[in-house]
C-alpha cells in the first residue's frame, strides 16, 4: 500500500546530518511495515532487532561503541552488513527504554548508518522507568490509520483521486464524481484506516471479514489493558472505552461512565487510554485566536478513538453479505460515526513531523446551548468546522460562533456536492452576521488545508 508518510521518511533518510528518528503511533497502523518498506525502496540492508521478541538484545546496545554494536548485530544476523549500506531498525524499544538515551551517539559515532526506532505504550514504559523523552538528540514522526486519500490508492482509485485533487473552490464537481466519491467515502466510514482492515477490504471484498478484523484489533488492544496493571484496573478501563463510544461528539462526562465508575477513576482512564494512544483527547478552546492550545479549558474535553473501525467493533454495527449505509443506522450513532471520523481526518491531515497532531473544539459557556464540533488553526487562522451526517441540519451555533468571533470564513461538512456560499443574515441573538461558508463533502475533508489556503489566496 502506498502511505504518505513514506516521502517524509525518505526525506529524513536523505538528510544531510541526520538525528536517529522514533516512529511513534499505536498499536497495528503500520510502523514496522512503513520501516521494512523504506529499507527495500532504498535497497538498505534491514537490521531488525525486535526487543520484545529477544530481550537479551537489549544488553548488546546497553554498553559498547555504536561501531561494536553495530559489529555484533552483524554476527548476530550471520551476514556481513556495512553502516553506509544498512539501516538498524529497534522495534518495540519500550522493552528496554534507556536505550532511547543512547541512539544519538549513532547520530554522533556512526552518522552514516540511519537508525529507527518505534514501540507501542512507549509512554508508559518511560513513565515507570523514569526517564523523559530526549529533547533535541532525535527526531519523531507521527503514524495514523489510513485517512480516505490512502484508502482511495490501495482501492486503485488514482483517477478519481485526481479528480477530487484537483477541484478548487469555486468550481463544480460532475454528478457522476460525486456519486462515485461519495460511495468510497461511506465504504471509508465502515472500514476505517487500520491497515490491515483495509488491506482485507481489497483483496477480499468481504464486509463480514473487515468487521471481524476489527473485533480482533479491538481484542488485542483490550489485551493491552492488562500492561497498564497497577495504574488501574483493566476491567474499568473498558468501561471508560465503552463510555468513549456512547459520547461521541459530546463533552466527555466522567458520570456516564458508569455507576461503578468514581470520577477520579474515569478521568485517570480516560488519560491512560489518551496516552496508549487508543483514544485522542479534544479540549475546549475559547478560539479567540492562535494558537488554540493557549486558551484551553481542561475540564470540557471531547473523545475520539484511534479509528472508526474499533467504533464499529464496539457498537456491534452489522456486516454480512454488504456494509449498511451510514443512513440506514440509528439517528444517533449515524451522528456519533460522522463526528468520530471527521476528528479522525483531521488529525491525520496534520504535519507527522514533531509534534503530536492535536484537536480541539469550542463550546458556549455560562450553560448556553451553543459547539463547534471541531475548530482548527490553517494558515495562522481560526476555521470553525461544522460536521452534519446528513444534507442539511441547524447551524444556529455557527451562526453565533462566526458573529462572537468576527471571523471570515467558516467551514461545514454535509453529504452534498463542494460548494460556496455568503452568509448574510441575523442571528436568533438579533447580531448582523457577514462571513463565507466552504461546504464540503466528507471525501474532501482531507484537503481542507489546501482548500482553506485558496480561499484566502
Amino acid at each position: 500500500m502506498d502511505r504518505l508518510i513514506s516521502s517524509e521518511l525518505d526525506a529524513w533518510l536523505n538528510e544531510p546530518i541526520r538525528k536517529a528518528l522514533v516512529i511513534r503511533g499505536a498499536r497495528q497502523v503500520g510502523k514496522t511495515w512503513l520501516v521494512r518498506d523504506l529499507a527495500a525502496r532504498h535497497s538498505l540492508d534491514l537490521v531488525e532487532v525486535n526487543f520484545e521478541r529477544d530481550p537479551d538484545l537489549a544488553g548488546t546496545f546497553a554498553e559498547g561503541s555504536p561501531l561494536e554494536i553495530f559489529r555484533d548485530l552483524s554476527l548476530h544476523t550471520g551476514r556481513e552488513l556495512r553502516p553506509e549500506t544498512s539501516l538498524l531498525f529497534i522495534d518495540e524499544i519500550q522493552v528496554a527504554p534507556a536505550i532511547l538515551s543512547r541512539l544519538r551517539w549513532f547520530t554522533e559515532e556512526l552518522p552514516e548508518l540511519p537508525v529507527v526506532a518505534a514501540g507501542s505504550l512507549l509512554e508508559f514504559a518511560l513513565g515507570e522507568q523514569g526517564f523523559s523523552m530526549p529533547v533535541g538528540r532525535m527526531t519523531y514522526r507521527f503514524v495514523e490509520p489510513m485517512n480516505f486519500e490512502e484508502y482511495l490508492m490501495a482501492h486503485g482509485q488514482k483517477a478519481l483521486l485526481n479528480r477530487l485533487n484537483e477541484w478548487t473552490p469555486g468550481q463544480t464537481i460532475s454528478a457522476i464524481a460525486h456519486k462515485k466519491a461519495t460511495a468510497f467515502f461511506d465504504r471509508y466510514t465502515m472500514v476505517g484506516g487500520m491497515p490491515a482492515v483495509v488491506s482485507a477490504d481489497v483483496e477480499f471484498d468481504q464486509p463480514s471479514k473487515c468487521r471481524r478484523i476489527q473485533t480482533d484489533l479491538m481484542a488485542t488492544y483490550r489485551d493491552d489493558f492488562a500492561k497498564y496493571t497497577g495504574r488501574m484496573d483493566p476491567s474499568l478501563l473498558d468501561l471508560v472505552l465503552i463510555s468513549v463510544v456512547a459520547q461521541l461528539g459530546d463533552k466527555f462526562v466522567y458520570t456516564r461512565a458508569g455507576a461503578e465508575v468514581k470520577q477520579k477513576q474515569a478521568k485517570q482512564s480516560l488519560e491512560l487510554l489518551a496516552q496508549a494512544r487508543l483514544i485522542t483527547l479534544a479540549p475546549h478552546s475559547a478560539s479567540n485566536g492562535i494558537p488554540l492550545a493557549g486558551s484551553i479549558d481542561p475540564a470540557k474535553r471531547k473523545a475520539i478513538l484511534l479509528d472508526i473501525g474499533l467504533a464499529h467493533a464496539i457498537l456491534r454495527t452489522p456486516a454480512l453479505q454488504a456494509f449498511p449505509k451510514l443512513q440506514d443506522l440509528d439517528p444517533t450513532i449515524r451522528g456519533q460515526l460522522t463526528e468520530q471520523l471527521g476528528g479522525q481526518q483531521l488529525r491525520a491531515m496534520q504535519p507527522r513531523v514533531g509534534q503530536e497532531p492535536t484537536l480541539h473544539y469550542w463550546q458556549r459557556s455560562g450553560g448556553r446551548a451553543g459547539e463547534m464540533d471541531f475548530v482548527v488553526e490553517i494558515n495562522q487562522t481560526v476555521i470553525p468546522i461544522e460536521i452534519k451526517a446528513g444534507a442539511s441540519g441547524s447551524m444556529k451555533s455557527l451562526h453565533q460562533f462566526m458573529y462572537d468571533k468576527q471571523l471570515p470564513l467558516a467551514v461545514r461538512i454535509d453529504t452534498n456536492p463542494p460548494s460556496i456560499m455568503p452568509v448574510n443574515l441575523t442571528t436568533t441573538q438579533g447580531n448582523p452576521v457577514n462571513y463565507t461558508l466552504l461546504s464540503l463533502p466528507g471525501y474532501l475533508l482531507h484537503r481542507i488545508s489546501n482548500l482553506v489556503g485558496e480561499m484566502k489566496a
